[in-house]
């Protein structure tokens, strides 16, 4: 299994965004990712456990803490699509 760290591209396993693909873009703690849709989906920038979320293998190059438009930036560069 993937690890999680930023970068990460991840799918939300529960709640009322499951099913939705989210980027890590900062490790809180050992608990808790901030994760981002950067606006190409509803997941807005928030704080989530990382028991409600499945790591895929693909990872992007983005610094920490980066902003949505770098987000955005890196996933179209990759080719990837958060839809």
């Amino acid at each position: 299994m993937p690890a999680i760290e930023v970068g990460r591209l991840a799918v939300v396993i529960a709640g009322r965004r499951a099913g939705q693909k989210v980027v890590v873009v900062d490790v809180i703690d050992r608990n808790f990712v901030l994760v981002t849709g950067a606006g190409l989906n509803k997941v807005k920038r928030r704080r989530m456990n990382i028991k409600h979320l499945e790591p895929l293998p693909e990872r992007i190059s983005i610094e920490r803490g980066a902003d949505d438009e770098a987000v955005k930036a890196a996933l179209e560069q990759a080719g990837i699509s958060l839809e």
